[in-house]
């Protein structure tokens, strides 16, 4: 696997797959940006202008579903083991 994007766009939506997918691989340091924010308790408005690039006072419903979708999408990520040995690990 290549180094993955640092800062990447991000679709309105996450995969809901039941397998890794290339939009994962892209996505893993915003999986992990999500997380870590969610642990330190942060207001999920911040986190969708700041780590999303979505402004949920323009767009608040799609803010919302971006931030819930991703996180659901880091989630599961991780709870499969794949942050833990590398996204695309085999």
């Amino acid at each position: 696997m290549s180094k993955p994007p640092l800062d990447p766009d991000v679709t309105d939506v996450a995969p809901n797959e039941p397998a890794l997918t290339a939009y994962d691989e892209q996505h893993v340091v915003t999986y992990i940006r999500l997380l870590q924010a969610e642990g330190e308790g942060a207001d999920w408005r911040q986190v969708a202008r700041i780590v999303l690039h979505i402004d949920p006072e323009q767009e608040p419903d799609r803010a919302r579903t971006a931030y819930q979708s991703h996180l659901a999408r880091a989630k599961w990520v991780t709870q499969q083991g794949h942050l833990l040995r590398g996204v695309g690990s085999k």
